[in-house]
């Protein structure tokens, strides 16, 4: 048997990891400057985090079962502190995939009510949204309904208000896009989503899925807008690469047995690791370190002639071309050894590095940057 091949691969195996490098099975180091879409957060190999698994592995390991585990209340706790939500209450699972799912159902639950407003160029992970959201054919409309999903452009309100009516069960939109191209709601875009929802009955989802845990130099990236949604979706950066995800669910709601299940969610490694995060996030000053760092990288990116536009927040970074960056990439990582990635939009070059980067690495990147863009001018 083989794999079933769905995803490009790099002819690259890595054997080591620690902070913001790899090494591969020949030995060359790599500036890792991707973490798996935004999956570490903390960096490779965190000796804290390291610590807390091992010592996890020694006493219970894995084990998941309709039994208490005092160490998701921990979790908990520590999540609804950091985030400005103590009043929230979590739900553990094992994707951001999963985490959107069971949103969808717990607002549907509540209201009564199946049709959901989401935006183009969104992603939600592998739900009923993944395909109809990053559809090229429907991008450009400005309105499109696929069954109980109706799409819609990001940050024009008009167009959001005209869509909005008491059908409407729930709408979900992204803190930032991130496979869409690294795209930002407004705050007046979000804010005008929360008083709509409260008009119309309807339940706010944000999906941090990608954009939360401290990347966007707040904890959640819709804390810009300065306001409060129904749900947030959780997962990435989580775990710094072990399988976990979550939901805050508001006081709105009230839990029942059996209305949401998961097999794997909240076991004792998750946990662990989820612990560890936010104990290096919050001992690190890891949100405000995002922020430092993002800015100063952004800055120094819009000097470069080449860019048409440089769009983020903290460690959350879209660069963008006016041609597809493919060959940019490849040469960022096979010349200059540095991983980055890629979006839906294909002009658009994606930074999405551990918290903790040093200047010293982002340095490297920008010397690297300089000169495979000024080869790719000389070239055009």
């Amino acid at each position: 048997m083989k794999t079933f091949e769905v995803y490009p691969l790099f002819d690259i195996e890595p054997v080591k990891a620690l902070g913001s490098n790899l090494w591969d099975v020949n030995g060359q180091q790599y500036l890792d400057l991707y973490g798996g879409h935004a999956v570490i957060s903390i960096g490779h190999s965190h000796p804290y985090y390291i610590q807390k698994i091992e010592q996890q592995l020694r006493q219970i390991g894995f084990y998941s079962n309709s039994v208490k585990i005092p160490l998701q209340e921990e979790l908990a706790n520590k999540l609804g502190e950091q985030s400005g939500y103590p009043e929230y209450e979590l739900f553990l699972c094992n994707s951001g995939a999963e985490a959107n799912e069971n949103a969808f159902k717990l607002a549907s639950f509540h209201t009564g009510k199946k049709k959901i407003i989401a935006f183009n160029n969104s992603f939600h992970g592998r739900t009923s949204l993944a395909v109809e959201a990053t559809d090229d054919a429907k991008i450009c409309a400005p309105v499109n309904q696929t069954g109980n999903v109706i799409f819609l452009p990001l940050n024009e309100e008009a167009v959001l208000e005209s869509a909005m009516n008491e059908e409407i069960g729930m709408v979900i939109i992204e803190g930032i896009q991130g496979v869409g191209g690294v795209n930002i709601p407004t705050p007046g875009f979000l804010q005008k989503i929360r008083n709509l929802c409260n008009a119309c009955g309807a339940i706010m989802i944000v999906d941090e899925v990608q954009s939360g845990y401290g990347r966007s130099g707040k904890f959640f990236a819709h804390q810009y807008a300065n306001i409060k949604p129904d749900l947030i979706t959780v997962a990435k950066g989580m775990g710094n690469g072990f399988p976990v995800a979550g939901v805050l669910i508001s006081p709105k709601f009230k839990a029942k047995h059996g209305i949401l299940g998961t097999t794997f969610g909240g076991n004792y490694l998750a946990c662990a690791a989820a612990i560890a995060v936010l104990d290096v996030i919050k001992k690190e000053n890891l949100p405000e370190q995002a922020k430092q760092s993002g800015n100063e990288l952004m800055h120094a990116l819009k000097q470069n002639p080449l860019v048409k536009e440089v769009r983020g927040k903290g460690l959350m970074i879209g660069i963008e071309f006016d041609f597809p960056c493919h060959e940019i990439r490849k040469k960022l990582l096979f010349e200059h050894h540095i991983f980055t990635g890629s979006a839906s939009h294909k002009n658009t070059l994606r930074i999405l590095p551990a918290l903790n980067i040093t200047q010293r690495e982002l340095a490297i990147f920008l010397e690297a940057f300089e000169k495979v863009t000024h080869s790719q001018k000389t070239i055009s």
